[in-house]
């Protein structure tokens, strides 16, 4: 299952860092688990309008903290997740969560319209409900 980020230049929160973080928040609801892989930089360039650099930075924070592996000439995988027990059906477990929507890589683009998020079509979408810039909170005001 591949994740499709959702970078909101409005937050103040650098793409890089967006990217970590959505990683981290597939990893707790377990939408990326061990073995899955990462999109490529490229990819990641084409439908969320970010430099390939920007993801790479944010791969390898991910590295350092243990939470993906790159291998040569295949891509970058999860090493570990952040959730507690994997369960059969992740996308079950992922609509019933909140903080997070997740959508088939066909729809919306987020960030205003920008990106080509229908293209390839497989991907998941992780992205924080509230996109005003409050770190992904419920927040009632903003609803």
């Amino acid at each position: 299952m591949a994740v499709e980020y959702r970078i909101d230049r409005r937050s103040g929160v650098p793409a890089f860092q967006q990217i970590v973080q959505q990683t981290k928040q597939a990893l707790r609801l377990g939408v990326l688990v061990p073995g899955d892989r990462l999109p490529t930089a490229k990819d990641v360039a084409e439908t969320s309008a970010v430099n390939p650099n920007t993801t790479l930075k944010a791969y390898r924070e991910l590295e350092r903290e243990g939470l993906v592996e790159p291998r040569p000439g295949l891509g970058t995988f999860v090493r570990r997740t952040l959730g507690r027990a994997e369960t059969g059906n992740r996308l079950a477990a992922v609509r019933g969560a909140g903080g997070v929507d997740v959508e088939g890589g066909r729809g919306r683009s987020g960030a205003g319209g920008r990106g080509r998020a229908g293209r390839g079509g497989a991907g998941k979408a992780v992205r924080p409900r509230d996109q005003g810039g409050h770190g992904g909170q419920d927040n009632e005001e903003h609803r």
